[in-house]
C-alpha cells in the first residue's frame, strides 16, 4: 500500500541533483530552475497527500518500508527504512506543502541572483534531508538528516558568500548546532549499549525503543541522562536556552530561507525529536520536568527581546525562539500533540510572515535602490504606511499577527490555549509554568502588532522618490502569501477541544503514536481538573486578556502616541539598551568561551605548536646541520689528504693494540 513511500525524500532530491549540476551551463533559464524545483517538492507534497488519507483509512497506523541493510557489524544491524504513521505523516504534509509554497515564494524573490540555480539546488537538498530525518524509521537514519539540514542551514545562511556577516552567521550556526549534535549522539550510543548490554534488545529502530523502552526502568538513571543527552541535541536544532544564539543570525540568508528555516524545516526537527522518542522520555519525570522549565524560560526571554528590535526579520525570529519554548513546554508537560499542533499552526502563520517581510523587503530594495538612498531596507524605522501600497501582503501579515497572538477563533489560539491548559493541568505540569507561558503571550501580542504597526501604519519615512517605486510583489510572491494566511486563519480548527464543543481531532489522529506513553506513565490532566470547565474556561480567559492587553499596549504606543516609544527610551536609556543588545547573551558567551577559546588556540599555535613542536623539529634540523659542517671538511677530494687519514687511523690502531 506505501510501496513508493521513499519517493517523497528523493523528489526533492532529484530536483538538487538536476539544477545543481545543469542549472549554471545547460539549464540557465531562471523558470525552468524554479519550476524544477518547485515542482520537485510539489510532486511530494501529493504523494504525502495521497498516503496521508490512505492512512486515515488503514486500521494498522504504522508501517515501515525497508529499502535495504545499512550498517551490519556484530550486534549492530541498521536498515535504511522509512516509517509512516500518523506523526510521520503530519510532519511530511507540513514539509512538503509549506515548502512547496517557499519555493514558488522564492522564484519571484531572488530574480536576478547570480546564485539562482545555486539557491534551489540547496533549498531542495534542505527539504530532503528533512524529509530523510521525518521519515527515518531509526535514529541513525535521522540523524542523517538531522546533520543534513545542519549542512543546509550553513550552505544557505552564508549563500551570500561574499558578505563576511553571512559567512560569520553560517559558521556560528554550524558551530553551535555541533554542540547539541554530540549530546544527541551521547544519548543515541547510551540507548543502544544499555539496552543491549543489560536486556538483550540490541535497536535503534522506533518502533522497537517504543516496545522496549519500558526496559530501561522509570526513572532510571541511563533514561534520564539518554534523554537529557536528546534534548541538548533539540535545543541546538531548536533554538533553545543556552544553544538559541545561532537563529536571529540566521536572518543574514535569503529570507525564503528563513521561512523554510523557521516554519517547516531545521528549527522543528527537535520537537519532533521529542514526539518521536515520546515513550523514553515519559519515562524520565526529570527531563520532562527540565524540558518545561528550559522551553518557559526560552519563551518570556526571546519575547522580551522581540521588543526592541528594529530589523523586521530579527523581530520574527526572536519571535521563533519564543514560538518553539511553547512546544516544548507542551512536550515537557506530556502535552506532546499540543506541541505537534502547534508546529503545525506555526508553520503557517510564521511561514507567512516571514514571506510577507520578505514582500516588504523585496519592495523596500527596490524603491530604495530607485531613490539611490542607502537605508537599510529591513529596518522598520525605514518603513510606515505600506498597507496601501502593498494590500495583499498587509492583510496577509495582518492575520498571521492576530493568529500569533492568540486571539480567538485563529489557528495559535487552539493550539496555545491547549499547551497552557497542560502547563497548568497535567500531572508533569506546574502553575508557574503556565504562568511564564501566559505572560509570553501578552508579550508576544505586543512585539508583533508592534511590527505590524511601525511596517504598516503611520507615515512613510522613506525618500519621497522612494514612494514612488514601492508596489506590491509579484503573484509568484503573493499568492503563496494568501493560501499562508488562508491556513493562519482556519488551521487550528482541526484541534477544537472538547470544551468548546469541538472533537479535537488532531488528538484522535495522534493518539496512537502518543496516547501509549501518555497512558502508560499516567500523563494527563490531573484527576480533580479532568472535568473543571469552569477553571478551563478562566484559564482560557486570562490568556485571552493577556493578549488583548498586549495589543493594546502597542496600539496605544505604536498608533494613538507614536512619540512615546522615543520618551520611554530616553526615560530608560540602560534598560533600552540592554534589551536591544539581547541581554548582552553574545557578549558574554564571546568573554566565557569564544575569546578564551581563541587565547587558548592562540597559545596552543604560537606557543607550544611554534615553539615547542616546530622548536624540536627546527632545532634538530640545526644540530644536523652543524656537525654535516663540521664533517663536510672531511670530505676534501684530495689523494695524499685521505692517504695521511688512513696513515692516522693506522697509527691509532696499532697503539690501540700495544696499549691492550
Amino acid at each position: 500500500m506505501y510501496d513508493y513511500l521513499w519517493l517523497i525524500p528523493i523528489m526533492p532530491l532529484i530536483g538538487c541533483i538536476i539544477n545543481g549540476l545543469l542549472g549554471k551551463k545547460f539549464i540557465k533559464n531562471e523558470k525552468v530552475i524554479g519550476v524544477i524545483a518547485t515542482g520537485a517538492v510539489f510532486m511530494s507534497f501529493l504523494l504525502s497527500v495521497k498516503y496521508f488519507f490512505q492512512l486515515l483509512g488503514d486500521p494498522v497506523k504504522t508501517h515501515e518500508q525497508v529499502v535495504m541493510s545499512w550498517i551490519s557489524v556484530g550486534n549492530l544491524q541498521i536498515d535504511w527504512g522509512f516509517l509512516f504513521d500518523p506523526l510521520s505523516a503530519l510532519m511530511l504534509l507540513v514539509v512538503t506543502g509549506v515548502g512547496s509554497l517557499i519555493h514558488l515564494y522564492s522564484i519571484g524573490y531572488m530574480h536576478g541572483d547570480p546564485g539562482y540555480y545555486r539557491f534551489f539546488s540547496y533549498m531542495n537538498l534542505f527539504v530532503f534531508a528533512m524529509l530523510m530525518l521525518v521519515t527515518g524509521n531509526n535514529a541513525l537514519v535521522m540523524f542523517i538528516g538531522w546533520e543534513g539540514v545542519g549542512l543546509c542551514s550553513y550552505l544557505l545562511i552564508g549563500f551570500y558568500i561574499d558578505k563576511k556577516s553571512a559567512g560569520d552567521a553560517a559558521k556560528k550556526a554550524f558551530v553551535v548546532n555541533r554542540i547539541g549534535d554530540f549530546g544527541f549522539l551521547l544519548g543515541l550510543f547510551l540507548v543502544f549499549w544499555t539496552l543491549g548490554s543489560e536486556h538483550g534488545v540490541w535497536t535503534l529502530n522506533f518502533v522497537e525503543l517504543a516496545e522496549h523502552g519500558h526496559l530501561l526502568g522509570f526513572g532510571g538513571t541511563a533514561v534520564t541522562i539518554a534523554t537529557l543527552c536528546f534534548f541538548l541535541g533539540a535545543t541546538g536544532k531548536s533554538a533553545q536556552i543556552p544553544l538559541y544564539t545561532w537563529l536571529p543570525d540566521a536572518m543574514e540568508g535569503p529570507t525564503p530561507v528563513s521561512a523554510l528555516i523557521h516554519a517547516a524545516t531545521m528549527v522543528t526537527a527537535g520537537v519532533y525529536m521529542i514526539g518521536r522518542m515520546n515513550v523514553l522520555f515519559a519515562m524520565s519525570p526529570t527531563t520532562m520536568m527540565t524540558v518545561a522549565i528550559i522551553g518557559a524560560l526560552t519563551a518570556i526571554f526571546a519575547a522580551s527581546i522581540g521588543f526592541a528590535q528594529n530589523d523586521i526579520k530579527r523581530v520574527l525570529a526572536y519571535s521563533t525562539v519564543s514560538q518553539l519554548g511553547y512546544m516544548f513546554i507542551a512536550m515537557g508537560v506530556g502535552a506532546f500533540t499540543a506541541g505537534i499542533f502547534h508546529l503545525m499552526t506555526h508553520a503557517f502563520f510564521k511561514a507567512c510572515l516571514f514571506l510577507c517581510s520578505g514582500s516588504v523587503i523585496h519592495a523596500m530594495h527596490h524603491a530604495l535602490h530607485h531613490a539611490h538612498l542607502d537605508d537599510d531596507a529591513q529596518d522598520m524605522r525605514n518603513m510606515g504606511g505600506l498597507r496601501k501600497k502593498m494590500p495583499i501582503t498587509f492583510i496577509t501579515f495582518a492575520i498571521s499577527c492576530v493568529a500569533i497572538a492568540g486571539v480567538p477563533g485563529l489557528s495559535a489560539f487552539f493550539s496555545k490555549d491547549e499547551i497552557l491548559w497542560w502547563a497548568f493541568g497535567s500531572t508533569r505540569g506546574s502553575w508557574y509554568v503556565w504562568a511564564i507561558g501566559a505572560i509570553a503571550a501578552g508579550m508576544t501580542a505586543f512585539y508583533m502588532f508592534r511590527c505590524l504597526y511601525m511596517t504598516f501604519f503611520g507615515k512613510q519615512k522613506t525618500n519621497a522618490k522612494a514612494k514612488d517605486h514601492i508596489h506590491e510583489s509579484p503573484l509568484s510572491m503573493t499568492i503563496p502569501l494568501m493560501v499562508l494566511g488562508f491556513l493562519a486563519l482556519v488551521g487550528g480548527y482541526i484541534g477544537i477541544p472538547a470544551v468548546l464543543g469541538g472533537a479535537n481531532h488532531i488528538h484522535h489522529f495522534l493518539e496512537p503514536v502518543f496516547g501509549h506513553a501518555q497512558e502508560a506513565y499516567h500523563i494527563g490532566i490531573k484527576e480533580t481538573l479532568h472535568h473543571s470547565h469552569a477553571l478551563e474556561y478562566g484559564l482560557m480567559a486570562v490568556s485571552i486578556g493577556v493578549g488583548f492587553f498586549g495589543i493594546l499596549v502597542a496600539t496605544f504606543m505604536y498608533m494613538m502616541n507614536p512619540d512615546l516609544p522615543g520618551k520611554f527610551t530616553k526615560a530608560f536609556p540602560k534598560f533600552h539598551r540592554a534589551v536591544f543588545n539581547k541581554w548582552y547573551v553574545d557578549e558574554i558567551y564571546d568573554a566565557l568561551v569564544v575569546n578564551p577559546t581563541k587565547s587558548f588556540g592562540t597559545f596552543c599555535w604560537k606557543g607550544f605548536d611554534v615553539k615547542v613542536i616546530d622548536g624540536i623539529v627546527n632545532g634538530l634540523a640545526k644540530l644536523i646541520g652543524l656537525i654535516s659542517a663540521g664533517l663536510r671538511h672531511t670530505q676534501t677530494g684530495l689523494f695524499h689528504n685521505y692517504a695521511l687519514a688512513m696513515v692516522f687511523g693506522m697509527v691509532v690502531m696499532v697503539a690501540i693494540f700495544v696499549l691492550r
